[in-house]
């Protein structure tokens, strides 16, 4: 028993440390390690980590570095350097033989390893200044992660214990209901209409990881089933993930994509934490509630406890914080309405069908809206398919693009016709300060604001001083001038004061300009212009954004 407590709280830690370091922040110095009932053994060094499993700082070379004279920690004697050095490396060591029987299937010899690797680490004393912290902290997080590992292969699959949501009835469970049949109700008919849209690929998804199908209904709770739900936290999409717990479960989010919003990528980070907060509570209701606040707060909540254990979920139920009091209570309360939904005077309208799309592999960024009505599809159509795409546009790196099932071919032959679209950060054109000029002045001149400038430019304050080049961003400048009815020529009067000869600038193309006019205006070639465009031919479309080297044909 004792020696199972001490791997409970070793992978209560783990998860604490993978969330760390998933957010892309240290762990807090404040936070205990687990202690070791056990003397880490003694083991003879082995092959070094390799360059895939640990970070460069890990490396043995470090280790070798450390004995051949880099400081290990703030001593005045040789010999503490030394035992640090020697301790870090039987960590690696032990570390290393951890994760080799694991990847054997080994789970209680890669246990004792990894015990012997944390008891190793825990005697490494540094000062705060040694250049060895990050090291340890580094190998500390790997071990936790490691431990995590060999407890999920561990552990029976979540539909052997405990299996389903508990459907008790209580005072908090009607008080829902009532909530439901009255002021929620319209919106709990709306949000079970659009559960059909998705509920079909999350049920195939929760039962091949074993999970109850009760909790395929979290989404009507948690978002409504609107994709691009955004709540006051600032959690996103269907399964409402923060941007932190996004990362954690592998949701990649950039300036073209937020997986968040992604149906199908959503569903499977969910089931991953879902199963998570299940191994480590052993019951749904207490995992709901973790998964509402997060982990810690309800660990936070069952350390408060006047007693020093607690049944289930009910026995927190007072203590958590109000919304997610209501979490648990609430999924209960739809469950009994969808199972008798007369019962409860409703009369639930028609599910919508299932999305029908096929993917397709797509590696430049296009408009969505421009490559629907190339196949003569609504041009909210591949928006509508692909909500995770933040800018409704490809990204500039291959990507699987959902679209009407049967349209796989015309989608990939419609792509290279289609203007290459160009991010909106990378639109600008320059302007060159002149005695006189501020940033107000400049932001007036270009329709644009100074804090605008300020973000394209990396200043942090206004001060300017003539002669000295500042990016001006695209909706600005000579792209917003042609845009409301300037000419190519007014357009290089205009380039004139912002571009030297050879400097890229952005156009914006209006009704009747043709690749011939725009380089008899810029002083350049078509050859150029198509070259600089990716253009396969001399077609321009109204809106599109044209990069034109500005300056004498061959500059």
């Amino acid at each position: 028993m004792e020696r199972s407590n001490r791997y409970i709280g070793i992978t209560l830690l783990a998860v604490f440390l993978t969330a760390a370091c998933s957010s892309g922040k240290k762990p807090a110095k404040t936070v205990p390690a687990p202690p070791a009932s056990e003397p880490a053994a003694q083991t003879a060094p082995l092959t070094p980590a390799t360059p895939a499993e640990l970070p460069p700082s890990l490396l043995p070379v470090v280790v070798t570095d450390v004995l051949n004279g880099v400081p290990v920690e703030e001593k005045n004697d040789e010999q503490g350097r030394e035992e640090a050095a020697s301790l870090l490396e039987e960590a690696l060591t032990s570390y290393q033989d951890g994760q080799s029987a694991l990847e054997r299937g080994d789970l209680d010899g890669a246990l004792a390893k990894l015990d012997e690797a944390y008891a190793a680490i825990l005697r490494i004393k540094l000062p705060p200044d040694s250049q060895l912290i990050e090291e340890k902290n580094d190998l500390r997080i790997l071990i936790a992660q490691r431990i995590q590992q060999a407890y999920a292969n561990r552990l029976p699959a979540p539909g052997r214990l405990n299996g389903s949501v508990p459907m008790v009835d209580n005072q908090w469970v009607q008080k829902e209901i009532r909530s439901f049949q009255t002021v929620e109700r319209k919106a709990f008919e709306d949000a079970y209409k659009r559960s059909g849209l998705f509920r079909t690929m999350i049920l195939d998804e929760m039962r091949k990881a074993g999970l109850p199908e009760q909790l395929s209904w979290l989404p009507l709770i948690e978002s409504g089933f609107k994709v691009k739900a955004l709540s006051r936290a600032r959690a996103l999409g269907l399964w409402q993930f923060m941007r932190s717990t996004g990362y954690r479960y592998g949701l990649k989010q950039d300036k073209y994509v937020d997986e968040r919003m992604d149906p199908v990528k959503a569903t499977q980070a969910a089931i991953k934490y879902l199963l998570e907060l299940h191994d480590l509570f052993g019951d749904w209701t207490t995992a709901l509630a973790s998964y509402n606040c997060g982990e810690m707060r309800v660990q936070n909540v069952i350390r408060a406890q006047r007693i020093d254990y607690f049944d289930n979920f009910w026995d927190l139920f007072q203590n958590l914080p109000y919304e997610t009091a209501r979490f648990v209570p609430r999924l209960i309360a739809t469950l009994q309405i969808l199972e008798d939904p007369a019962k409860y005077g409703f009369q639930l309208p028609e599910p919508e069908l299932p999305l029908q799309y096929e993917t397709v592999t797509v590696d430049q960024p296009v408009k969505l809206g421009a490559l629907s009505t190339s196949l003569g599809l609504d041009p909210l159509m591949l928006s509508y398919l692909n909500p995770e795409l933040r800018n409704e546009s490809t990204p500039n790196y291959e990507y699987q693009l959902k679209v009407p099932a049967g349209y796989g071919e015309k989608v990939l032959a419609a792509v290279p016709t289609v203007p290459k679209w160009i991010p909106p950060d990378v639109i600008f054109s320059w302007h060159y300060v002149r005695s006189g000029d501020t940033l107000g002045l400049i932001a007036r001149r270009y329709r644009t604001t100074v804090g605008a400038i300020q973000r394209l430019n990396n200043m942090r304050g206004t001060l300017i001083y003539p002669g000295q080049r500042v990016k001006i961003p695209g909706r600005g400048g000579v792209a917003d001038r042609t845009a409301a009815g300037g000419s190519p020529a007014a357009a290089k009067s205009s380039a004139s004061e912002t571009a030297s000869p050879a400097e890229t600038i952005t156009y914006l193309v209006k009704p009747g300009d043709t690749l011939f006019s725009l380089a008899r205006a810029f002083n350049t070639t078509v050859e150029q212009i198509k070259s600089a465009n990716d253009l396969a031919d001399d077609q321009l479309l109204a809106g599109q954004q044209l990069l034109i080297k500005a300056g004498k044909p061959g500059s």
